[in-house]
C-alpha cells in the first residue's frame, strides 16, 4: 500500500490491515469512504490527521468535516450512523465473524469470546469511551461488596434528534432494539445506527440464538444472549436449560436472565434474552446461611444465600438432575403464598406476582444456580411495587431492579452526577441548591457526620452505597429480621418437602 497523504487514505489502510479487505481493494474503499462522507473527491475533505491517530478519532474528524461541509446535521443520531458505516467497513462480514469465531473456539471458547469482543473494540460497537465517562467504585457492607455504577455511557437524544423524530415514520422494522434483524441496520432517529453490528449464532437445546456485546458495557465482557424469534421475556424449564447449554459452551463466562413479568422485569418484556459476562458479581462472593441436601433430587446442594434479597443457591454435578431441582423450587415459588409476610402468589383477578431471576455459572466441577425471589404485588402504600425501591430511596434509584443489580452491581441514573455535585455543595456549606428529593438525605448526613473537604466524597459514597444496600431490602420478598427469615424457612421446608 502507498504511503497515505489523505486522511480517508489513512482509514481505507486501517481498513485493510484489519483484514475485511486485500490491498487491491485500495480504490474501491476510496470511493466507498468518498460516497459515505458526501464528498466528490479527496480535494473536498481537508482535514489535519498524524499517522498515529486512533482509527475511531480519524472517522470523529471526518464526521466533524461533513458537519462543517453542511453535509450532515449535528445531531448524535445522524453522528451515530455515518460512524457505524464507516466502521462496518473494518468489520468483517457476519459470515466471516461466524468462521474466524468458530474457529478460535477450537483453540478454546476464551480464545473465541477474546476474538469477538476485540473486533466489537475494534469497530467501536463497543463503545469504550463512553463506557469510561461513568462513576464505577465499591463500597462494603454486612453482606460484602456492593459494586456502584453512575451511567453516563448511555448517549441522551439531543434537541435536534428530538425535533426530528417527530417527522420520522414509526416502523416495525426491526421490532426491537434485540432483533436479530438490527445486524446491519443503518438506523434512523428512531432506532439505533447498527451497521458495524455483528452476531454470533449459538445452538442453545436446538434453537437458534445470538450472542452479542452489549455497546454500554456494565461490567466485563458484558454481553448479551438473545432469541432469534422476537417473542416475550420468560422464565420455564427451557430457560433452566438455556443458561446451562451456555455455560457448558462457555465455561469462563456467568449468565442469567432478568424476571419475566412488569415491575420485578428488565427494562425489555417483549423479546426473550439473557445477559452474561466474564465477571464476578458481588452476589456470588456472598456466604451461605446455611445449607442442606435436596431429598427429592439426589446430589443436589440447597443452599441460602446470606444476602439482602431472597437468594437460593442450587448445585450439583449432574446438570439434568439440578434443572429438575430448579424448575422444582420455580413452580412452588410461583404458587406460594405466606400472608403473614404480605407474600401473594396471584391477584384476585388470577395474575401472577411471582417469578425468579435466575443467574447460572460453574463453581469449580459443580453446575450452579442462583434463583433471586420475586414478587411484582403493589399496594395502596407503595404502587410502584411491594418489592420494589420505597419512596424513601427513590432519588438515588427508582428504576426497576433488574438482574444486574440484584446480584449487588447498582446502575444508577446519570442525573446523580450533578446532583451529589450539589450535594457536597451544601455539605461543605458552600452552597445550598440541593434538589428537594435529597434535602432530607443531605440534611441527616449534616448531623451526623464531621464533614471535611478531605472526606466529604467518601462520606456520599458510603451513602450512596448504603441507599443501594436499602435498594435490595427492599426488593428482598422474605425480609431480614426474625419473621421474614422464619418465613423464608418455612418456604424452604415447603420446597424441601411438598
Amino acid at each position: 500500500m502507498t504511503e497515505p497523504t489523505h486522511i480517508v487514505q489513512l482509514f481505507r489502510n486501517r481498513v485493510i490491515e484489519q483484514g475485511a479487505y486485500a490491498a487491491e481493494d485500495a480504490y474501491y474503499l476510496d470511493n466507498r469512504i468518498l460516497h459515505i462522507l458526501k464528498a466528490d473527491d479527496f480535494d473536498s475533505i481537508s482535514i489535519s490527521f498524524k499517522s498515529h491517530d486512533k482509527t475511531i478519532h480519524l472517522v470523529q474528524a471526518m464526521i466533524q468535516n461533513m458537519i462543517e461541509r453542511d453535509q450532515l446535521d449535528d445531531s448524535h443520531s445522524d453522528r451515530a450512523q455515518i460512524e457505524a458505516a464507516l466502521m462496518d467497513l473494518l468489520t468483517p462480514a457476519p459470515s466471516q465473524v461466524n468462521q474466524e469465531f468458530y474457529k478460535r473456539y477450537q483453540e478454546s471458547p476464551e480464545a473465541a469470546t477474546s476474538y469477538f469482543y476485540q473486533l466489537c473494540h475494534e469497530n467501536h460497537y463497543i463503545q469504550e469511551e463512553t463506557i469510561q465517562r461513568n462513576i464505577e467504585y465499591t463500597v462494603d457492607s454486612e453482606y460484602g461488596e456492593l459494586e456502584i455504577t453512575i451511567n453516563l455511557s448511555k448517549p441522551e437524544k439531543d434537541a435536534k434528534q428530538i425535533a426530528s423524530m417527530k417527522h420520522e415514520p414509526e416502523t416495525n422494522y426491526p421490532k426491537c432494539a434485540l432483533c436479530f434483524e438490527n445486524e446491519g441496520y443503518y438506523g434512523t432517529n428512531l432506532k439505533a445506527a447498527r451497521s458495524n453490528h455483528r452476531i454470533i449464532r449459538l445452538n442453545l437445546n436446538g434453537d437458534t440464538w445470538g450472542f452479542q456485546y452489549s455497546p454500554y458495557a456494565y461490567f466485563r465482557e458484558h454481553s448479551i444472549v438473545l432469541s432469534e424469534t422476537h417473542r416475550p421475556m420468560e422464565i420455564n424449564k427451557r430457560t433452566f436449560q438455556n443458561l446451562m447449554s451456555f455455560i457448558e459452551q462457555f465455561p469462563h463466562y456467568t449468565i442469567g436472565s432478568n424476571a419475566d413479568i412488569p415491575i420485578v422485569g428488565g427494562s425489555i418484556l417483549t423479546h426473550n434474552h439473557y445477559q452474561a459476562g466474564h465477571h464476578t458479581f458481588p452476589m456470588a462472593k456472598a456466604k451461605t446461611r446455611y445449607e442442606t441436601s435436596f431429598d427429592k433430587y439426589p446430589g443436589v446442594k440447597l443452599s441460602v444465600v446470606d444476602w439482602p434479597m431472597s437468594v437460593i443457591r442450587l448445585s450439583a454435578k449432574d446438570k439434568e438432575i439440578l434443572i429438575e431441582a430448579c424448575d422444582n423450587v420455580r413452580d412452588k415459588w410461583n404458587h406460594y403464598s405466606d400472608e403473614s409476610v404480605e407474600i401473594k402468589a396471584f391477584s384476585d383477578s388470577g395474575e401472577r406476582h411471582h417469578t425468579v431471576t435466575p443467574i447460572a455459572r460453574f463453581n469449580g466441577d459443580l453446575y450452579e444456580m442462583d434463583l433471586v425471589l420475586r414478587d411484582n404485588q403493589t399496594s395502596e402504600a407503595y404502587p410502584d411495587g411491594m418489592y420494589h425501591p420505597h419512596p424513601d430511596v427513590q432519588h438515588i434509584k427508582k428504576e426497576n431492579i433488574g438482574l444486574i443489580e440484584v446480584m449487588g452491581t447498582a446502575i444508577l441514573p446519570g442525573r446523580l452526577k450533578d446532583e451529589l455535585q450539589a450535594v457536597k455543595a451544601f455539605l461543605l456549606d458552600q452552597a445550598d441548591d440541593v434538589l428537594d428529593i435529597h434535602r432530607a438525605w443531605a440534611t441527616w448526613m449534616k448531623t451526623h457526620y464531621t464533614i471535611s473537604e478531605d472526606n466529604v466524597d467518601q462520606i456520599i459514597k458510603d451513602e450512596v452505597g448504603r441507599k443501594f444496600k436499602r435498594v435490595l431490602q427492599d426488593c428482598g420478598v422474605f425480609k431480614r429480621d426474625t419473621k421474614g427469615e422464619k418465613a423464608f424457612e418455612a418456604f424452604i421446608q415447603h420446597v424441601l418437602h411438598q
